[in-house]
């Protein structure tokens, strides 16, 4: 071979006919629009397999969004007078068995002798500063620190658990807690101690 042929090898196209010159533009005009149209079938497919699947649809999206509560402003007037009616809704609630089969002058059964059923007072309440032994709060099970709080006496113990002591708000920093509920708790706190 010639230099002269062997240079013009080189440098020859792919497309060498006019027949292939129009295939060419073809498919890159035909695929491009292939590819789009495919696209647009797998979006508008999904669209419409949505209504199929519940998860999907405007309520449950709303519900999963829906915030968790809302603020409700009110007067003291009317917070008090909330309180009362659930004070009185409280009272007027019917006992339970065990109170109304006890005997005349029998102790109440708010505590077991092991004080079990103060444990889920004590896991949400006071767990937090009696657990670790926050800010001098005596450690559950520490008999070293309880011996001189039991010593002073259970209604010392209870009035200081309802209306706080120290650094302890009242009733464990929750109002809310019926006082035979935080007598409960006291209770099992201090059958751990023993």
């Amino acid at each position: 071979m010639s230099e002269g042929q062997h240079s013009k090898e080189e440098h020859s196209s792919l497309i060498r006919t006019p027949k292939q010159l129009v295939v060419v533009v073809v498919l890159a005009f035909a695929v491009p629009i292939v590819v789009i149209a495919l696209l647009a079938h797998l979006v508008i497919s999904n669209i419409r397999g949505s209504e199929a699947n519940p998860g999907l649809s405007e309520e449950a999206i709303a519900k999963r969004l829906k915030p968790v509560g809302d603020v409700a402003i009110m007067s003291k007037e009317e917070r008090e007078a909330k309180l009362a009616a659930e004070k009185k809704a409280a009272a007027e609630a019917p006992k339970p068995e065990a109170l109304a089969k006890a005997p005349a002058g029998a102790p109440a059964p708010s505590a077991t002798a092991d004080g079990a059923q103060g444990k889920p007072v004590y896991d949400k309440a006071c767990a937090a500063c009696h657990g670790a032994g926050v800010a001098g709060a005596p450690k559950l099970g520490d008999k070293a620190a309880w011996a001189p709080r039991v010593k002073s006496g259970m209604d010392t113990l209870y009035a200081s658990a309802l209306k706080g002591k120290g650094a302890m708000p009242p009733k464990g920093g929750n109002p809310s807690l019926a006082d035979a509920d935080v007598k409960a708790a006291v209770d099992f706190m201090v059958s751990q101690a023993k």
